[in-house]
C-alpha cells in the first residue's frame, strides 16, 4: 500500500476541495450538516471564500485524495482554541490510518498557530468516534449541543478538547 501524505489546500485549490467535499456529501450524507444539493449550488466565489475562512487539509495516496479535515476558529470565539471539523475519509481508505494522520496534522497546525487547545465535536452516542478522539488525548467536556447533522434521535454532540500546550513547538508525534 502506498504512503499517505497530508498537505494544506489554499484558496487556489478551491476546485479540488469542492470535488472532495461533494464526494464526501455523496458518500456520507448523514455525517454532515449541509446537503449535497445545497453545496452543488454554490458558486466559485463561495468556494473561494470558504477556503479563506479555515485551514483545509487533504490526505492523498498516489496523488489521489482519500480524506479531508478542516481546522478553524472555535465556535466559542476563544482566541486560543481552534476547532477540528469536517473530517471525512473515503471508504476504501478507512482503517488505514488516514483519519489519524489528518487529525495529527490538524493538531500540529493548530499548535504551530499558537493555539492552546483543539476542540472536536463528536456525537455522544458515537462510541467509535469518542474512542478515536480519546486515543489522541482528546477529553470530553461538559459542553453539549444539539447534533448539527440530520438525526432521527435526540443525540447531542459533546465537545472533546485536546490540550496543545502554550509554546509553538510541534505536537508530539506519539499522541
Amino acid at each position: 500500500m502506498s504512503e499517505i501524505t497530508v498537505r494544506p489546500l489554499g484558496e487556489e485549490d478551491w476546485k479540488q476541495y469542492r470535488e472532495i467535499r461533494l464526494t464526501a456529501l455523496r458518500e456520507s450524507p448523514e455525517a454532515f450538516a449541509a446537503t449535497l444539493q445545497e453545496e452543488e449550488a454554490f458558486d466559485e466565489d463561495f468556494w473561494r471564500l470558504r477556503m479563506t475562512r479555515s485551514d483545509r487539509l487533504v490526505a492523498e495516496r498516489d496523488a489521489s485524495p482519500v480524506g479531508i479535515v478542516s481546522v478553524g476558529a472555535s465556535s466559542d470565539d476563544n482566541p486560543l482554541t481552534s476547532e477540528l471539523f469536517g473530517l471525512w475519509v473515503s471508504p476504501e481508505a478507512r482503517g488505514s490510518g488516514v483519519a489519524t494522520q489528518l487529525v495529527r496534522a490538524g493538531a500540529t497546525l493548530a499548535r504551530e498557530q499558537g493555539q492552546r487547545q483543539l476542540t472536536y465535536w463528536v456525537g455522544s452516542d458515537n462510541g467509535r468516534a469518542v474512542a478515536f478522539a480519546s486515543g489522541f488525548g482528546f477529553r470530553p467536556t461538559a459542553e453539549r449541543r444539539p447534533m448539527r447533522v440530520r438525526s432521527e434521535d435526540d443525540e447531542d454532540e459533546v465537545a472533546m478538547v485536546l490540550a496543545l500546550g502554550g509554546d509553538r513547538g510541534s505536537v508530539p508525534s506519539d499522541f
